[in-house]
């Protein structure tokens, strides 16, 4: 359901609400080796979510990215949304541009059950509730 580009983004966002529990700003590279990410597509990936104001940037030799308070209490719905587009919780499982109830693909009454419940999560969980699994050591970004 999610892309690659989506996951990692996730995970930096993670990361990154961790790291900005003390005001500090983190750097591609630091963020790269802890969710195991291309440093190159990282960039891309944190550009845009600066963009859309879900994380922070500050540029120079003292500068990086980071998280606020604000920022932590926002739903992990928002990243996907804002990777995968506004429409990825009504897609169809198999990609048909025309899957509905009047004419629905092999799967659409079960992948419109999964959906949902993944979509649920996804709007109740907030950033920093998946921050403490991983200090805890109960939930890892990377293998």
């Amino acid at each position: 359901m999610l892309s690659n580009t989506c996951k990692t983004a996730i995970k930096a966002v993670i990361y990154l609400s961790g790291k900005s529990t003390n005001g500090e700003k983190v750097g591609i590279k630091e963020i790269a080796g802890h969710i195991n990410a291309s440093e190159h597509t990282l960039s891309k990936i944190l550009q845009t979510l600066s963009k859309h104001g879900l994380i922070n940037s500050v540029k120079g030799p003292s500068g990086g990215f980071f998280i606020n308070e604000e920022q932590k209490n926002q739903p992990i719905s928002n990243i996907v949304e804002t990777i995968e587009g506004k429409d990825i919780f009504k897609e169809c499982g198999l990609g048909l541009s025309k899957c509905s109830s009047a004419h629905p693909c092999p799967i659409h009454d079960e992948y419109k059950v999964v959906r949902e419940m993944v979509e649920k999560i996804f709007r109740e969980k907030k950033v920093k509730d998946l921050w403490d699994p991983v200090i805890n050591g109960l939930a890892y970004l990377m293998d």
